[in-house]
């Protein structure tokens, strides 16, 4: 038994799909599927039925695919340790974060930490917060950049800023020259969301609970429109069909060349809270801390940072 044939169980059970699995540990499907076949012998159990075109999990697979895992994040435990030892700072960090925080987070923290820590390149990836907490409880990403709530259980989490949120609406809308807007008005709008499974779909409903029923109910489709990104949605907003609220670091990076207006919400703003969270297990934890320093140091516009938010163990 190998620790390169505990890598393939896993991905095969993560991928259901030899072809994919063999992609992700960059070898051909022939290697992988030998090397799982000459384990089950080893162990003298079958981990995985096979046919058609997906691959199950068996029952007695799936304790040991569990333990395989647990063994590789000791083995990736043991390396780290090592490289900490050497340097706390030394080597990538893989770095998950949700669409709706990258684009407008990213260039202000990879700027910061070529400054502050060269030696340690971020790998990002984005994606939807349920699928950064399953690579971060899979050993596939280090640390998740993602907005309060989500689940935590087993993970260790740190607050880092908050960001209020903002209306845009077109130039020419009636709202375009008021000062402020009651979160409560947004449902006489038209209103522009993201589609299902992203977190931020889900922070506006919180703001204005009556879309709930629109964006669900059929005979509501005039009420509301759905994008696939916050960009499509305010290119769609600029060209008169709604109206949209978006998290406020927005407004500064992007360009609509004046055809939308941003207005602030009146007191309490609404906002969202963003954290770090990793797993407890995870022994780089000077690495985290440069990440967390670098968010706090990169002069994000129009957020509120958390400098004392302490790391809470779930």
């Amino acid at each position: 038994m190998t620790l390169t044939e505990l890598k393939y169980i896993v991905a095969l059970a993560r991928e259901r799909h030899f072809g994919r699995a063999a992609e992700a540990c960059f070898v051909s499907q022939p290697t992988l599927s030998v090397a799982i076949k000459k384990l089950e012998d080893e162990l003298g159990v079958q981990l995985f039925e096979r046919g058609g075109s997906e691959v199950a999990v068996t029952p007695v697979g799936e304790q040991i695919v569990e333990q395989a895992q647990h063994v590789l994040e000791q083995s990736n435990a043991i390396r780290e340790i090592a490289a900490q030892g050497r340097d706390p700072l030394a080597g990538p960090l893989r770095v998950g974060v949700i669409y709706t925080i990258g684009p407008y987070l990213l260039p202000h923290l990879v700027r910061r930490m070529i400054a502050d820590a060269p030696q340690m390149p971020l790998l990002l990836q984005e994606n939807y917060t349920v699928k950064l907490l399953e690579l971060l409880r899979q050993g596939d990403i280090d640390v998740a950049i993602v907005a309060d709530p989500f689940h935590d259980a087993g993970l260790v989490t740190q607050a880092v800023y908050d960001e209020p949120f903002i209306v845009a609406v077109p130039k020419h809308h009636p709202w375009a020259k008021r000062r402020k807007i009651r979160s409560e008005e947004l449902k006489e709008q038209t209103m522009l969301l993201l589609g299902t499974g992203h977190c931020f779909r889900d922070h506006v409903l919180e703001v204005c609970p009556e879309l709930s029923r629109f964006s669900q109910a059929s005979a509501g489709i005039q009420k509301t429109f759905e994008g696939s990104s916050l960009e499509t949605i305010r290119h769609m907003v600029a060209s008169g069909i709604g109206v949209t609220v978006l998290p406020k670091m927005v407004r500064p990076d992007m360009s609509d060349d004046g055809l939308l207006t941003y207005l602030p919400f009146e007191t309490p703003e609404p906002y969202r809270r963003v954290s770090l969270a990793w797993r407890k297990s995870y022994s780089r934890r000077p690495a985290i801390e440069a990440l967390r320093k670098a968010i706090l140091h990169a002069g994000l516009p129009g957020v509120t940072m958390l400098a004392d938010e302490p790391a809470v163990s779930h």
